[in-house]
């Protein structure tokens, strides 16, 4: 079908709306990214306020926010050196003041003795009931002149100070959006039909415009959210829909069929048999790396499920091909760490280089000259390996582990090495099925849900402080076996200094005081990387005993001989934190504990993510659940702006039914070709 002509009504700059003129919408564009009239319909309230409750002015109490209405009995100028407006109402029970500092004649203008007026705000006393700046609404006769600032559901808008000052506050706002709902609502087109909007029980596009802005109930409100989201995700899948189709249907490699001696090789030498979810896995990046397409796939399985035989598995298939493999790491110590887990698995079956940043310029060109020439079968590294320089003799395999670090840029940059290379996503937090389908939408997901059954479950137990003595007493009995411990402390945002100094403290004193017999290292994140990564390969060896660490560790890192995680202040961290930290630990044959210790004052709903903690092993379940408690861009490591993160309207720990129906939609809309864009990109 053909797209219709957009509506110019809604086109038009915001200067067609009255009272807004050159310098006001100049301002609004440049504050608040607002240049049309149909930007303004969606510029969302950033919360709601319920207005619709009266009282009377006899029962209200000091610091209560109330609403009232009345019949102004007095307007007078007071205050000697600054002038302020008190403006008295009275509603047959009580009076009360309305005090407005500022822009006193134009107050003076606007009341009069005689009008019905609301008042909304904050009751303090000051020699009689008053409400400093209170919103206000006039009661008219004329059933045209609807209240937008008090007696119902109120929006709050966001604003900054140069929109204030220019009369853009909450109030300023929903006086023109009112005006531009008013004059274009008609205009705006709906692109659903009703029977698909009934199946779905969302309201019209119109309705939900209204409905955001003034809503009838908060109910109200989150339907037209919904709907708006909808509008939000049916674009966005529509889109990944597209880049979907044209990476099957436009980039192609020869099918080439895969010598997988090296792999049954490796498999037979394995002291260990894989699990059924390991096997599904090999077996389904197997038809992608032989089937013409290209591989874009993302393995997620929670820490500890041996993702790491399986990308193994995908580079001895890349060598079968006669093809080069890459794997970045996002640091330096992770990208040793594979090297030395390749190394030490893979032994004589493939050569492997080892490419990071902090290696000398001669290291570095001696590992380049073997990648173009072709003798190295699989070059491990972090940034360095997307930087000039480094040239693929045939690059067929792409392996990125810890997808949150690295974005869709560095993704392509790797890319554009090998022009027609398999790409395999390892990421170590498994992610909700909305953050998936929503952000990784171009990759296929595979997931291992089953954990090796040689490994004994991690004993977690939460502690109050008052108990330390004894977990001590308990990490000197398994030091004494030749186990080590980790003891996190958390990150205090606002106060880097007084954090190092606490973590200093507590280090000295664990080290001279409770264990003096032990070797006691620290780990904080103001350490230069050298020396940070010199702590942790001790730490590995062996030569601690116990790591205090401010940082959280840095994700992957394998130190079999660890047993004990003790983490203090458990309630400061998030659910996956919590989870990544028990996951350094119960990685050998050894029995290990995670001990959470809980401040006496921890809120109730930090007290509910330990609860989870203790409850479950099962990083998919955790992972659900922060979503639920923490939203999107926190779990994906993006900042949010606006309210909802990434989107505006959408909310991805509420709407994964939107999100499959969005993702079901749009593989049909892509043969519309219809104009379906929401009509602002945010």
């Amino acid at each position: 079908g053909t797209s219709p002509k957009r509506n110019n009504v809604l086109d038009q700059p915001v200067t067609a709306l009255k009272g807004v003129g050159q310098k006001k919408a100049l301002l609004l564009k440049e504050e608040a990214g607002i240049e049309t009239v149909e930007d303004l319909l969606y510029y969302i309230p950033r919360r709601y306020v319920d207005r619709s409750f009266f009282k009377l002015i006899k029962d209200c109490f000091v610091n209560e926010i109330v609403t009232v209405s009345g019949m102004i009995s007095r307007v007078a100028v007071a205050g000697s050196r600054k002038k302020f407006l008190e403006v008295e109402i009275d509603d047959g029970t009580d009076s009360l003041t309305g005090v407005f500092f500022g822009a006193v004649s134009f107050f003076q203008r606007i009341f009069t003795v005689g009008d019905s007026v609301i008042f909304s705000g904050k009751v303090n006393f000051y020699r009689e009931k008053q409400i400093v700046h209170p919103d206000f609404d006039f009661i008219f006769d004329d059933p045209g002149r609807v209240a937008i600032n008090t007696g119902r559901i109120i929006p709050l808008y966001r604003s900054t100070e140069k929109l204030k000052s220019a009369g853009f506050d909450s109030r300023g706002f929903r006086r023109v959006i009112k005006a531009a709902l008013d004059g274009t609502i008609e205009s705006v087109r709906e692109f659903f039909d009703d029977e698909l909007l009934k199946r779905k029980e969302l309201p019209g596009i119109r309705e939900a415009l209204y409905a955001i802005h003034f809503p009838d109930s908060f109910e109200s409100a989150e339907l037209a959210r919904r709907r708006l989201a909808f509008n939000e995700l049916i674009f966005h899948q529509h889109c990944i829909s597209i880049a979907r189709r044209n990476a099957r249907e436009n980039v192609r490699k020869p099918a080439t069929p895969i010598d997988d001696m090296a792999y049954r090789d490796l498999l037979s030498a394995l002291p260990f048999t894989l699990t059924l979810d390991q096997e599904h896995a090999i077996q389904e990046i197997r038809r992608d790396m032989e089937s013409p397409g290209l591989m874009n796939r993302m393995l997620q399985g929670d820490v500890g499920s041996g993702k790491t035989i399986v990308s193994m598995a995908a580079v001895l298939f890349a060598k079968g091909q006669g093809r080069q493999s890459a794997l970045m790491a996002p640091t330096e110590v992770l990208a040793n760490q594979h090297f030395d887990n390749f190394k030490a698995i893979t032994g004589e079956r493939i050569e492997i280089a080892l490419l990071t940043g902090g290696m000398t310029a001669v290291e570095k060109r001696r590992v380049y000259a073997m990648i173009s020439c072709g003798t190295v079968d699989l070059v491990i590294g972090t940034h360095a390996l997307i930087q000039a320089g480094v040239n693929f003799n045939q690059l067929g395999l792409i392996v990125i582990d810890e997808q949150h670090r690295f974005g869709v840029a560095q993704r392509a940059a790797l890319r554009d090495k090998g022009e027609v290379s398999d790409l395999l996503v390892m990421t170590a937090t498994p992610i909700p099925r909305s953050l998936s389908l929503t952000f990784y939408g171009d990759l296929d997901v595979t997931s291992i849900r089953t954990m090796p059954t040689r490994r004994l479950p991690v004993k977690t137990i939460v502690l109050p402080e008052a108990r330390l003595e004894g977990v001590y007493k308990s990490m000197d009995k398994y030091i004494a076996q030749g186990r080590q411990a980790y003891y996190v402390l958390p990150l205090i945002e606002d106060s880097d200094k007084i954090e190092l100094k606490s973590a200093v403290s507590l280090f000295e004193h664990l080290k001279s005081v409770i264990f003096p017999h032990r070797r006691v290292d620290i780990l904080h994140g103001r350490m230069k990387q050298d020396k940070r990564d010199e702590v942790m390969d001790k730490f590995r060896r062996g030569e601690i005993d116990i790591l205090v660490c401010t940082t959280v560790i840095e994700v992957g890192i394998d130190v079999i001989n660890a047993t004990i995680m003790v983490i203090e202040h458990a309630e400061r961290f998030g659910l996956a934190q919590l989870h990544q930290l028990r996951g350094r630990v119960g990685r050998g044959e050894h029995q290990s504990f995670c001990i959470l210790i809980s401040a006496d004052d921890a809120s109730e709903e930090s007290m509910a993510r330990i609860n989870t903690i203790v409850a479950t092993t099962d990083g998919f379940v955790i992972s659900e659940e922060d979503l639920k408690q923490r939203g999107a861009g926190e779990l994906l490591g993006i900042r949010q702006h606006g309210h909802g993160g990434f989107f505006e309207f959408a909310d991805l720990s509420m709407d994964l039914d939107l999100i499959l129906d969005a993702r079901e939609l749009s593989e049909d809309v892509i043969t519309l070709k219809g104009d379906i864009s929401p009509g602002h990109e945010s």
